[in-house]
């Protein structure tokens, strides 16, 4: 037989050799429920999509009139800096000292990401590497675990539903692995599960941290978005936290600006610089007519901002009385954009949360994300956002009550 390449056969199928870290990624358990969705809209279904956390309110309009006008100078449609412009790190400061009374240097403890999940999982690739670990709150948001895999580090899942138990879990496992963490990660107010906690929490993080050689990332995407007077705390507003950690925060939520991808990392100095590095290699930074748009957003929507927590605030009665009327056992978030909901009994003796999940989109023409879908410490929930206006909310509230037999 001749040494030459053979040529393919016709529909002959070759395995592409995919790098571990993407084989380590499960399934993404949302996409059956996506898939129908898309199918019952093209067949004319009016489902009600209380299932992703985006928001369908629009920018306030001066910073979407300043979007275009920068749009419109030539000079800023090259590559933009990485790090973000200085005019708006600078405004991220002045945010963090106006609203957490946290002094922040903009040229080296703030940077500007293409959204806090992009940053994440860049920081992630900055600080981790095979062998090392993560504690990572369970439910898990999925970002915050495949980040971690897709920088080659292990993740230990621990429940964070009861912040104390959480600390004392960490500290437990900080006691008996060798070698020992390198990371912890904390998250309030927290996804999916709207946990929330106060300013104390965090000095017994710091403590925790120091005595365990801890670096800590604080993910504060929902810092804007609070109900009944609630004010969450920035991890950074406590002493000795920027000495080991950095928070990453977004305007995607109280700013209506999910799209627009805008993002920031504020901290540790070493920590910014490391995710620095990385973006170097990764982007060329955020188009500039956004980042000035993002400017006017700061400097002049913090009236609109907590408007918008209020609208969420409304919804979130709304919903949360609709499924209290049904006999659901519900908790009301003091945050987030979203009710984790507890399936009632009837329906959690017989169905996993995916099942009931696809229940009420079959049956009832309601989307929801599955707890189970945020790891198993989620099974037995139901994620449900509160990005539809209150009456779209009261008629999902009946088409569920129809559905489960409780109309």
């Amino acid at each position: 037989m001749s040494d030459e390449p053979q040529p393919s056969s016709p529909g002959r199928q070759f395995t592409i050799p995919v790098a571990d870290r993407v084989r380590r990624l499960p399934p993404y358990l949302f996409a059956r429920i996506n898939k129908m969705m898309y199918e019952k809209r093209r067949a004319g279904d009016d489902v009600i999509d209380l299932g992703m956390g985006n928001p369908s309110d629009p920018p306030e309009p001066l910073v979407i009139e300043k979007l275009a006008e920068a749009a419109r100078d030539p000079k800023n449609h090259g590559y933009s800096q990485a790090l973000g412009l200085a005019s708006l790190r600078r405004e991220v400061a002045s945010k963090y000292f106006k609203h957490y009374g946290v002094r922040v240097d903009p040229e080296s403890e703030a940077i500007v990401c293409l959204g806090s999940k992009d940053g994440f999982s860049h920081m992630c690739l900055a600080l981790m590497g095979p062998g090392d670990t993560a504690i990572v709150p369970a439910p898990s948001y999925p970002a915050h675990v495949y980040a971690v895999a897709l920088a080659a580090g292990n993740e230990i899942l621990l429940d964070v539903t009861d912040p104390e138990k959480y600390l004392s879990n960490v500290a437990f496992t900080c006691e008996h692995l060798y070698p020992k963490p390198k990371l912890l990660l904390v998250n309030f107010p927290h996804n999916p599960s709207a946990t929330t906690i106060e300013p104390e929490f965090f000095v017994d993080v710091v403590k925790l941290a120091k005595k365990n050689g801890l670096l800590v990332i604080s993910d504060f995407a929902y810092a804007d978005v609070a109900f009944d007077g609630y004010k969450p705390p920035s991890f950074l507003a406590t002493p000795g936290a920027k000495d080991l950690g950095v928070e990453f925060s977004t305007m995607s939520k109280g700013y209506n600006m999910a799209g627009w991808r805008v993002g920031f990392c504020v901290g540790n100095s070493e920590m910014v610089r490391a995710l620095s590095t990385i973006k170097t290699y990764y982007d060329y930074g955020m188009f500039t007519p956004i980042q000035i748009a993002a400017i006017m957003a700061l400097r002049h929507t913090d009236a609109a901002v907590e408007r918008q927590a209020e609208i969420y605030e409304k919804r979130r009665n709304v919903l949360c009385d609709g499924l209290e009327r049904l006999g659901w056992p519900i908790t009301r978030p003091r945050a987030t954009m979203f009710v984790w909901a507890k399936m009632p009994e009837e329906w959690a003796a017989k169905m996993s949360s995916f099942d009931f999940a696809m229940k009420l989109l079959e049956e009832g023409d309601v989307a929801v994300s599955p707890g189970g879908g945020f790891g198993p410490a989620g099974e037995g929930y139901l994620r449900m956002s509160l990005v539809e206006n209150e009456e779209r909310l009261r008629q999902a509230v009946r088409q569920i009550g129809r559905c489960c037999g409780r109309a």
